[in-house]
């Protein structure tokens, strides 16, 4: 499921369960020791599939520290992002030369808790999940917008190093799959210019939103994607 919304040049994994805190560098355990179990559980199975992720790569493994807003710190010429929740665990990473950032997140597709939707959604987003809501019922547009400006500030925060709020991207969702974000403050420069909006993807099953953004490296990216898979994955299907 993750591998439909990302670009060719990243790798990624998925794991369905925890693996246990034995997979963690002593280091690793060190930033979670005083949490709770689950939150320990969480870290561990992120930093389990970045390293199968980064394997695909040829990465061997190594530690992945935490920076100070407890984003993952990637190996030197890595880029990628993590992302949990109930029943799915996931990483996604690239080299550099191929993408500038990335971002993924995963949530359940189910509505969001009372109030949470006024949080996020600026006016004109909230029409627009109305008129998308019309033409399918079966997405719970309001989680797919709290995912998608998710990823949005995954792939945001590397490029920028600051916080980017709910209220600062204006987000459109095509019903193919697509999705455009457009920044409204002042974006990052970028191999020379300055950033101004993410396209991204999205994709559901029965019990999964996912969605992801990535910044392509100059000549590469979205000339070569692939076709998107269907947004909506057959009744079953695994993750």
């Amino acid at each position: 499921m993750i591998g439909a919304v990302l670009p060719p040049e990243a790798s990624w994994a998925t794991l369905d369960h925890d693996p246990g805190p034995d997979v963690l560098f002593p280091a690793e355990a060190a930033l979670v020791a005083d949490s709770v179990a689950s939150r320990r559980a969480e870290f561990a199975a992120g930093r389990h599939c970045a390293r199968l992720a980064l394997a695909r790569l040829g990465v061997p493994p190594v530690e992945i520290p935490a920076g100070p807003r407890g984003e993952p710190r990637w190996p030197d010429g890595i880029v990628g992002s993590l992302t949990h929740c109930a029943g799915l665990r996931a990483a996604a990473v690239a080299r550099r030369t191929d993408l500038r950032s990335v971002g993924i997140d995963a949530e359940p597709h189910a509505p969001l808790p009372e109030g949470v939707r006024d949080a996020i959604a600026l006016p004109e987003e909230a029409a627009h999940l109305r008129d998308l809501r019309r033409e399918r019922p079966d997405v719970h547009w309001d989680r797919l917008l709290f995912s998608a400006k998710e990823s949005v500030y995954k792939a945001w925060f590397p490029l920028a190093g600051r916080m980017l709020g709910f209220d600062e991207a204006r987000l459109a969702f095509a019903p193919d799959g697509r999705f455009t974000a457009r920044l409204l403050v002042p974006g990052p420069h970028v191999d020379g210019r300055t950033l101004t909006g993410f396209t991204g993807r999205w994709t559901i099953t029965p019990h999964h939103v996912v969605t992801s953004v990535h910044v392509p490296a100059p000549g590469t990216g979205e000339t070569r994607d692939r076709p998107l898979s269907p947004p909506i994955a057959t009744p079953g299907s695994a993750p």
